[in-house]
């Protein structure tokens, strides 16, 4: 079973999440919080796979509590899936350097809230490819403009092919198909690049692509 937390201030909110989170046979909500702080007291007696966290909250926001679950070594395991509407976008970079692993809008499909979770779980992409270049090229503008010639000299050209296809968001199977490899070829190159890079996960490595120079906000 995935075990999932919600948190959210609005009840309605963590309702409609929940009954749609436990229809399905794999997934268990077995935590809802209304605060950071309270998530954060729940997550050390609860175990959980995937957090559900919206960004303004009384009580400590996404944003910090995402921060303090990735620095806790008792949380490591933890997968941070940021709730948001495009309204925030000026918070998403921050978000994926504190250790979040994607990003949902509130109005999104419920078809894709739950791949989200899967998929987090997975370690994967998160989001269509839309949404997040919608998402990061909004957040551009606190990245660094120009590439690091270390990150780059420390790939090889065709982990560099690949970290392009992970910042427009293609799973592994995806990239597998796109440049003819195998699944397990192409997890071994987004496994090799993670280490190479110290990244926590692939929402990461989206930001290193746009830092890099690998890709630019507006690519195709």
């Amino acid at each position: 079973m995935i075990r999932v937390a919600l948190a959210d201030d609005h009840q309605l909110v963590r309702a409609g999440f929940r009954a749609l989170l436990d229809s399905e046979p794999d997934i268990d909500v077995v935590v809802e919080a209304s605060g950071g702080e309270e998530l954060l007291r729940m997550l050390r007696t609860t175990p959980v796979d995937v957090v559900l966290i919206d960004i303004r909250m009384p009580d400590g926001d996404g944003l910090w509590t995402t921060e303090q679950i990735a620095v806790d070594p008792a949380l490591e395991h933890v997968r941070v899936v940021i709730v948001t509407t495009f309204e925030l976008d000026e918070y998403v970079g921050r978000a994926i350097r504190a250790g979040a692993s994607g990003f949902l809008v509130k109005d999104t499909e419920p078809a894709d809230l739950i791949r989200a979770v899967r998929v987090a779980v997975a370690g994967d992409a998160l989001l269509s490819p839309g949404v997040t270049r919608r998402l990061l090229e909004r957040a551009a503008g606190g990245l660094r403009a120009s590439p690091d010639p270390v990150l780059l000299a420390a790939l090889t050209d065709r982990e560099r092919e690949v970290l392009r296809l992970v910042a427009q968001g293609l799973t592994n199977d995806e990239i597998a198909e796109r440049l003819v490899l195998s699944p397990l070829t192409a997890k071994t190159h987004v496994s090799r690049i993670l280490q190479k890079s110290h990244s926590r996960d692939r929402a990461q490595l989206v930001v290193l692509a746009y830092e890099s120079g690998l890709v630019a906000p507006g690519w195709q």
